[in-house]
């Protein structure tokens, strides 16, 4: 099981920069970037409502659950 994350997507889909959503939520552009690449292994609740918040969007239109198939 996996989770794949598509903040990359919402972000093109508001055009927003990277840059500009880690201004708005307070969060820096690097922890925002590896968040984006999927280099990270969890991410706080308060961290997914203020992206959400900002991008106008539900949870699950970031993240998406990647079924591992053996």
């Amino acid at each position: 099981m996996s989770i794949e994350i598509t903040l990359d997507l919402m972000l093109a889909r508001r055009k927003m920069k990277l840059t500009d959503l880690s201004e708005r939520i307070g969060i820096s552009v690097t922890n925002l970037s590896l968040l984006k690449t999927g280099k990270v292994k969890g991410i706080r609740f308060s961290t997914l409502d203020a992206i959400c918040r900002e991008l106008n969007c539900q949870p699950g239109e970031i993240l998406q659950h990647v079924p591992d198939f053996v």
